[in-house]
């Protein structure tokens, strides 16, 4: 044998031994891809085998080994999901295995409830909390137009609050007040609702059932002789232009005019200027008793007459007394 052949013998054979190695390196390779492992499979006769894959769904393990289900038989676990930890693969009745299957079931579910569960942790926490006012409303007693009036502002008071606080996964999910300290008291607001006195002018006012007017011989009765008028007792009082009866002594009345004796009265702000008034008990005076309202007073009401004098010891001659009186408005 020449060198040429001896050299290519040697090639052949480490060609050879080079395949081989190469073979069982993908062996090993698919061996360790491919893990095999032991399964039971119990069926529906109790009879037991044992045997060896690397399938892991149920469907695949039992068509590797050639085993069909009947119409009546089922498989725990499911035919789609994978083999259990235990490896065991059971074939039941539809029956039996519906009873079983639900309670697999609720054990994995109550498993995986418990296992969803973090450690629960407490804490004490303390906080300022406002403590709002209240309203207290207060009614004066009386007639009239109420309106509100604020007798006390309010104010919020603070209290201290300690907390028990439980969190999970460190969300709060319980909180317990254990204890609570007023650092301030509220203030209540007090409202006072008051009633302004209102003094109505028809207040004892009538018809009257005659007309004065349609027998007087004075301008004014004149003027007014179609009206019918309204009856009124009034409290009446007198006075002049002098600077104690008016703080002033031009006699200039509200209605612009100068008041005369016998003619000008003040009247409250319910009869208008220029409204007629004739008083029965005083139709022996000049003007027989009829007068004009042309004039105002700080202290005259709707229950009030002044009647103007030319002098100021008139007005205190004349002093004061209640009289039934005709008014004629246009």
């Amino acid at each position: 044998m020449n060198k040429n052949e001896k050299a290519s013998g040697s090639l052949i054979k480490i060609i050879g031994i080079s395949l081989v190695l190469i073979f069982l390196t993908g062996i090993g390779v698919m061996a360790s891809s491919a893990r095999v492992t032991n399964v039971k499979i119990i069926l529906s006769n109790d009879y037991e085998m044992t045997v060896l894959t690397t399938k892991t769904r149920v469907a695949d393990i039992l068509e590797e080994n050639h085993i069909t289900l009947t119409a009546e038989e089922i498989t725990i676990p499911s035919l789609e999901l994978e083999i259990a930890e235990n490896r065991t693969i059971r074939i039941v009745n539809k029956e039996d295995g519906i009873t079983e299957i639900a309670e697999v079931e609720a054990v994995i579910t109550a498993e995986e409830i418990l296992s969803s569960y973090g450690t629960i942790t407490e804490k004490l926490v303390t906080e300022q909390v406002v403590i709002p006012f209240e309203t207290i409303t207060k009614e004066a007693t009386g007639q009239g137009t109420k309106q509100n009036r604020i007798v006390q502002n309010g104010k919020d008071g603070l209290k201290e609050v300690t907390y028990k606080i439980k969190y999970q996964n460190e969300i709060e999910i319980e909180k317990t007040e254990i204890s609570s300290k007023i650092i301030k008291e509220p203030v209540n607001k007090i409202v006072e609702v008051r009633t302004i006195q209102i003094t109505s002018r028809s207040a004892g006012e009538r018809k009257a059932t005659t007309n004065p007017a349609v027998t007087a011989s004075t301008t004014l009765a004149k003027k007014v002789e179609g009206i019918t008028p309204t009856v009124k007792t009034f409290n009446t009082s007198a006075y002049c232009s002098c600077a104690k009866c008016c703080g002033k002594t031009n006699g200039i009345t509200a209605s612009g005019a100068k008041a005369s004796a016998w003619y000008t009265v003040a009247a409250g702000k319910g009869y208008k200027l220029g409204t007629v008034i004739y008083i029965p008990a005083l139709k022996d005076k000049p003007n027989g008793g009829w007068f004009v309202v042309q004039d105002r007073g700080g202290a005259i009401s709707n229950s009030k007459l002044d009647v103007y004098m030319d002098s100021h010891s008139s007005a205190l001659k004349y002093g004061r007394k209640n009289v039934e009186a005709y008014i004629y408005e246009f």
